[in-house]
């Protein structure tokens, strides 16, 4: 049995555990990756992120074909299965897992394959299916260990039309209709996925209104988008009990009412990947999702020993827990900038891939308004956009929050194609601290979704007095 000491152990290797294990070596440190899963990448490569985006890459070109003005005619009665469509993405997956693997070769950072658990303060063992495989010990560890979907006790989640978000990638067949129940990001994206299947879709809501940490206008947008496709959403609606039959499963709500569906997509939230850990060992607290409390610098309360990425919880984004991993290395080592916490949380965007996909940042209007910051907006509408024209995707604007008087850009809000790469200019200019003339100084190509800005730009600028 390996006894081994490092400076810096991961356990994990999502973009949490890889963001934090990269940053470690770079920075001349003696580091270990702990992985239990065969592959390299985490639930971000293999179950979560990749999978669901490459999923919904291939239903958006199959949606795109059927409504093309040329072709779509001849096959218009062409349907796909789900398992075919998932057999494309696995191409994806593969490729993203051998590219991750050699990260960890090229920078000759050691990877034990096997389940992590705390035998104390500064040492875990690594353990396979059969025997302790090393001990380890580190000046610092890193959990990045992620998330599983939450699955409470009272749902049979073994019958074969119950699913998570991690088991609806297995499912073998197109069903007539599927229920999901959870109306977050997820439960959002797969029933974009699924309605351009031309499979009927029950969304239920436990909330009053869609992902109500978008600005509202974005989320009125969502709303009428999701039932013009043909998405049926039930709002305020908390389920009684789930029964499962052969050919269906029955969803009795509170409110009275029973669904009967062919799937149930189970996506109401998600619980940190703790179980088993022996953290207590290392006196490492996590709450009622499983999911491990963290400061600011994403310091557990034994301060050797650090947590990022979705075992945290939100925002439970990959983009945001790569730079947390980045972070929480740094910080572990002495190397922070003061103010780098504070800079790091500003600059997250949110990126939604519904159909059409919708990201932001910065303020809302509801914000602003509740903090009484003068503000102003801009509209820029995709259908007036040359480029979004010659698409044929006129869905979708482009939305910006100015300070009234000092002509500060405070949120960026943004709907329809592309919008998790338009936003990406907006959050530059952001993070520059430059102001709303910026975009009407700026000579964009023409014609582009980028030019959205200086049209949005120049409408906001219009409404001052």
């Amino acid at each position: 049995m390996q006894q081994n000491h490092y400076e810096i152990i991961v356990i994990g290797s999502g973009p949490g555990g890889e963001g934090a294990a990269m940053m470690a070596t770079k920075l001349g440190k003696k580091t270990a990756l702990v992985e239990m899963h065969s592959a390299i990448g985490g639930a971000c490569t293999h179950k979560g992120t990749i999978p669901s985006k490459a999923l919904r890459h291939s239903v958006e070109q199959f949606r795109e074909f059927k409504a093309h003005p040329v072709f779509g005619k001849s096959i218009q009665s062409l349907n796909v299965e789900y398992p075919e469509i998932l057999k494309m993405a696995q191409g994806v997956i593969d490729k993203q897992a051998r590219m991750r693997r050699s990260f960890y070769t090229r920078n000759h950072i050691e990877i034990y394959k096997g389940f992590a658990k705390f035998t104390s303060a500064n040492s875990i063992e690594v353990r396979d299916y059969e025997k302790t495989v090393a001990t380890l010990t580190a000046n610092n560890i890193i959990i990045a260990t992620g998330s599983s979907p939450y699955q409470p006790d009272d749902i049979d989640f073994s019958h074969p039309r119950i699913c998570d978000s991690d088991s609806i990638l297995s499912l073998e067949k197109n069903p007539l209709n599927i229920t999901i129940y959870g109306a977050g990001v997820i439960g959002c994206e797969y029933a974009c996925i699924f309605r351009n299947l031309d499979i009927k879709v029950n969304l239920i809501n436990t909330r009053d209104k869609l992902l109500s940490f978008l600005d509202n206008e974005i989320i009125d947008a969502l709303n009428y988008h999701l039932r013009d496709q043909g998405v049926l959403i039930r709002h305020n609606e908390v389920y009684e009990k789930v029964e499962t039959k052969d050919d269906a499963v029955y969803i009795y709500m509170k409110s009275g009412k029973i669904i009967k569906t062919d799937v149930l997509l189970w996506a109401q939230g998600r619980s940190g990947n703790t179980n088993d850990m022996c953290l207590d060992k290392a006196d490492v607290a996590i709450n009622y999702r499983k999911q491990v409390e963290v400061n600011s610098c994403y310091q557990t309360q034994n301060p050797n020993i650090y947590a990022v990425g979705d075992v945290i919880g939100v925002p439970a984004l990959a983009s945001a827990a790569y730079d947390q991993g980045r972070f929480a290395t740094k910080h572990a080592l002495g190397e922070t900038a003061e103010g780098e916490e504070e800079r790091l949380l500003q600059q997250i965007p949110t990126g939604i891939y519904t159909t059409p996909e919708i990201s932001s940042i910065g303020k809302t209007e509801q914000e602003l308004t509740e903090e009484k910051i003068p503000y102003e907006i801009g509209h820029s509408f995709f259908r007036n956009l040359a480029r979004a024209q010659i698409a044929d995707r006129p869905t979708g604007m482009l939305k910006l929050l100015f300070h009234r008087e000092t002509l500060e850009i405070l949120g960026v809000h943004c709907f329809g194609n592309q919008a998790s790469e338009i936003i990406h200019i907006g959050q530059s200019v952001m993070m520059q601290q430059n102001n709303i003339h910026y975009f009407v100084d700026t000579t964009f190509n023409y014609p582009t979704m980028a030019e959205a800005y200086r049209v949005a730009a120049l409408n906001g600028l219009n409404r001052l007095f």
